[in-house]
């Protein structure tokens, strides 16, 4: 089945992603979060969906705030929008300064293909305030592309994380002529990216983790984190 060819597939991507890389951002984002600041976190359209599923959820830090602009998101209508959105010059700068973003922040930054304006020009705009920003982009993909903007997101960044996965991001092949099918980024970024806060939350003496609000005590558990981070991240 080619359903079983896919899964094979995220496997094997899984198995590439580089260690290293994690460690040294692990690091970087827990020093951060002890030092009493947030991780921020910004993607377009469906590396938004990556950013936003580490926000507000089971198992998840507390520390995290999502910069989560609506013209990127893929409720906007029309959801063609997003795309002319992310290629807009300046606009990536713009969202930064409707940030606290400042000295010593960490910025996360995703972008599969590393190549459009807003994501680029948000780093960029990011690094200006002082913050150090984190990429994770696909290497592959970004290399096989001209960029959009003056430069790809790789090229900017303090620290790189490649998400493994081929150009164009669909793993499968159906037919001839037919595009590939099986977008892996999201699969691929949302263990990878899951798994470095999990990293994260064994270097701290106490670390800011969500219960599910679907057990017994959980939201008792919640309402502590919330507080303690109303001032800094968006939960009110």
């Amino acid at each position: 089945m080619t359903f079983r060819r896919y899964l094979d597939q995220v496997t094997r991507l899984l198995a590439e992603v580089d260690e290293s890389a994690i460690d040294a951002a692990a690091g970087r984002i827990a020093a951060a979060i002890a030092d009493g600041r947030v991780l921020y976190v910004f993607g377009a359209s469906h590396a938004g969906l990556l950013a936003q599923d580490l926000f507000y959820r089971a198992g998840g830090l507390a520390a995290i705030e999502p910069v989560l602009p609506a013209g990127l998101m893929l409720n906007e209508r029309p959801v063609t929008r997003t795309s002319r959105l992310e290629r807009l010059p300046g606009y990536g700068t713009a969202l930064v300064e409707d940030t606290r973003i400042g000295s010593g922040d960490v910025v996360l930054v995703i972008s599969v293909s590393g190549r459009n304006p807003a994501a680029v020009e948000f780093a960029v705009a990011a690094k200006a305030r002082g913050a150090e920003v984190l990429a994770l982009t696909s290497l592959a993909y970004t290399r096989s592309v001209a960029p959009r903007a003056a430069a790809r997101l790789s090229e900017v960044a303090d620290l790189v994380i490649d998400l493994p996965g081929a150009p164009g991001d669909a793993a499968v092949t159906i037919a001839p002529g037919v595009p590939p099918a099986g977008p892996t980024s999201t699969a691929i970024g949302s263990a990878l990216l899951q798994g470095l806060m999990v990293e994260v939350a064994t270097r701290l003496p106490d670390p800011p983790v969500f219960a599910s609000a679907n057990i017994d005590g959980g939201d008792q558990h919640n309402s502590r984190l919330l507080a303690a981070y109303r001032n800094r991240v968006s939960y009110a």
